[in-house]
């Protein structure tokens, strides 16, 4: 399998908004996508996202290191790349003075496609989205859900071979979301490629094949969602006892079953027993704590999130990350 996505050593310098001061945004990104796979970009603002995604949709030159996409050179063939991409950035591209046909519209004549075959695309995609009657209306009357729904379908308005999804769906309430995940997953299953960047965790859980961890302007972990997640520790059995005081105990006698420390939290009653060997271990668990009369108010096989994960590399926990400067990206 051919790679749709090759980046080797991408980098990208700003000025700073104050002095002379430079900004590494990119310090060497390396990153390959398999046609027909979905890799998900992971990362704070800040981070570098956007700004690969700029560099590899041609909007931005790199200072240092190269790309292709489709096998196109991003700088010396830029005009290839547009042919077969499309894009769809953090906020919906979209004119509010007109109507959703009529914005699907402009965007199908400026990827040069023939009048009757825009046409016919527009009505196509105003129907996969869901937008059929609300076509005829001003952008301004519609939701935030639904202009996300319109700038995906003019991404598509060029049937692109590789598509660019920017955190589609940052200010989504969740079923809104949700909806926008089943309409990723349709493209994917018939063989799009995709970069998706998101600040989501379990977006990037749900629809990537792999996952790079981006933090920096560097990648700091490349893998699929389960090689992540065994980088911090693997599974666990938790136990909730009924009674307190004999936490001591119970933690003595689940020594045998642990691949690692064994901790005790006091207050909330709870046994940690870091393990191997999944639900077997968790039957063993009960099975011994039943055979000493102890009584267990809780137990279950806990294993690691891409939230773990998060915390692990970057030092802090994904619901931090809003706290960013949204401009990050670019400044």
């Amino acid at each position: 399998m051919s790679n749709a996505i090759e980046a080797e050593q991408l980098v990208k310098i700003y000025k700073a908004k104050r002095g002379s001061q430079e900004v590494r945004a990119l310090d060497g990104v390396n990153l390959s996508v398999p046609e027909g796979t979905v890799l998900g970009l992971l990362g704070p603002n800040g981070a570098g996202k956007t700004t690969t995604v700029r560099i590899l949709t041609t909007l931005l030159r790199p200072d240092g290191g190269k790309a292709t996409v489709g096998g196109f050179d991003v700088v010396e063939q830029s005009k290839d790349v547009r042919r077969i991409i499309g894009l769809s950035g953090q906020y919906a591209a979209v004119d509010e003075n007109l109507t959703g046909w009529e914005n699907l519209y402009m965007f199908g004549r400026l990827y040069e496609l023939p009048k009757s075959e825009t046409k016919k695309r527009v009505d196509e995609l105003l129907e996969q989205f869901n937008l059929t009657d609300a076509g005829a209306r001003t952008i301004k009357t519609y939701s935030g859900g639904m202009r996300r729904r319109l700038d995906l379908a003019g991404a598509l308005i060029g049937h692109p071979k590789i598509l660019f999804l920017d955190e589609p769906t940052t200010g989504l309430d969740p079923r809104s979301r949700l909806a926008m995940w089943d309409v990723i997953r349709g493209l994917v299953s018939d063989g799009t490629t995709l970069l998706l960047t998101t600040q989501y965790l379990e977006e990037a859980d749900e629809l990537a094949d792999k996952i790079a961890v981006v933090d920096n302007g560097t990648i700091i972990a490349k893998g699929t969602s389960d090689e992540l997640k065994a980088q911090v520790g693997g599974e666990r059995v938790e136990v909730v006892l009924a009674d307190g005081s004999r936490l001591a105990e119970a933690a003595t006698l689940l020594e045998p079953l642990s691949v690692g420390e064994i901790e005790r939290e006091e207050r909330t009653r709870r046994i940690v027993c870091p393990s191997r060997g999944g639900s077997k271990k968790v039957i063993a668990a009960a099975q011994i704590l039943d055979d000493h009369g102890i009584e267990v108010e809780d137990i279950a096989l806990r294993r690691p999130s891409l939230d773990d994960v998060f915390l692990t590399l970057t030092g802090r926990r994904a619901e931090e990350i809003d706290s960013d400067d949204e401009d990050g990206d670019v400044a």
